[in-house]
């Protein structure tokens, strides 16, 4: 008998897509869906309807956004230059008594200083020359500080501070609607100068806040409010779920300046009034820094502009 033999390929038991081993042998994590009972998970998706709800609310108001920042971030320097021209009197008797101004330099002191906050105040609103006008009051902030001798209050120094930082928010607001020279090359210099600005901003605005937690008696309802303030404060100056924060504060902000600078309630003889209504519109120009940092957001140098890297 003659023996044949079979030359088919021999039947494997399985498929190896793999035969060399080439593959990479770790498994694969895969898309894990988020689990709606995580408490993280439960208010991330509540900071984001907030967010959502603070966006669209907010859809009628949002042109007019940048105007009603600006024009309250300067309202504090249109009341101080109202008052002394109002007070004309009493203002040269204090920097000549108590500050020894020479006469004469008291005068050119308070009319170098109404000139410049009227000119400058009105040219912020006007979006005109906005550069020279946030430099000018700039400098009336600290030539104040230091003519009045209250460079050294920490209420004042902390106020100006936040005051400083609606004046830079004014400044990136001005680099974020100019145009460049060249249309279509865009300027690096310009875009960082924005970025820092705008940290710069944040940070300092706070400070008005850090104030209120500092001074005043405590009370339960006070040590809440000032926690969560505190929160939001910090969120504002990392930059992290910034605009829900800013818009936070503004609610929180308005309702105490009504409530506790209720200059309009104190007779007009009584001395606490000029202190009410000053402390009053510097929270007004706080509160205007903070809306223009929820219509720009919070720029490049944030945690909300990181995560979008990412």
């Amino acid at each position: 008998m003659s023996s044949r033999i079979s030359i088919a390929r021999p039947q494997q038991n399985s498929y190896n897509p793999d035969p060399h081993g080439l593959a990479n042998s770790r498994q694969s994590t895969g898309y894990r869906p988020a689990n709606p009972d995580d408490p993280i998970e439960k208010l991330k998706a509540y900071s984001q309807l907030v967010e959502d709800n603070i966006e669209i609310y907010s859809q009628p108001l949002k042109p007019h956004l940048p105007a009603i920042g600006r024009f309250l971030i300067v309202v504090t320097f249109l009341e101080d230059a109202l008052r002394i021209v109002t007070q004309w009197g009493d203002q040269i008797w204090y920097l000549q008594q108590h500050r020894k101004f020479p006469w004469g330099i008291s005068h050119l002191f308070l009319i170098i200083n109404v000139i410049t906050m009227l000119g400058a105040s009105s040219a912020v609103i006007l979006k005109r020359f906005t550069e020279f006008a946030v430099a000018g009051l700039l400098a009336v902030v600290v030539i104040q500080g230091f003519g009045y001798g209250l460079i050294f209050d920490l209420n004042f120094f902390l106020r100006n501070l936040s005051v400083i930082g609606g004046l830079f928010m004014v400044f990136s607001d001005s680099m974020v609607s100019r145009k460049t020279p060249f249309a279509g090359l865009p300027t690096i210099s310009e875009t960082d100068r924005k970025k820092y600005f705008l940290l710069a901003g944040r940070i300092l605005l706070i400070f008005l806040f850090l104030g209120f937690i500092l001074q005043g008696e405590w009370s339960i309802a006070r040590v809440f409010v000032s926690i969560i303030g505190l929160g939001a404060c910090v969120m504002v100056a990392v930059g992290f779920k910034a605009k829900w924060s800013a818009a936070f504060l503004v609610l929180v902000l308005s309702i105490f300046n009504v409530f506790a600078n209720n200059w309009w309630s104190v007779h007009s003889a009584h001395p606490q009034r000029d202190f009410l209504k000053y402390d009053f519109f510097q929270t007004l120009s706080i509160v205007g820094g903070l809306i223009l940092l929820v219509n720009m957001g919070p720029g490049g140098l944030s945690v909300d502009e990181k995560k979008k890297t990412f």
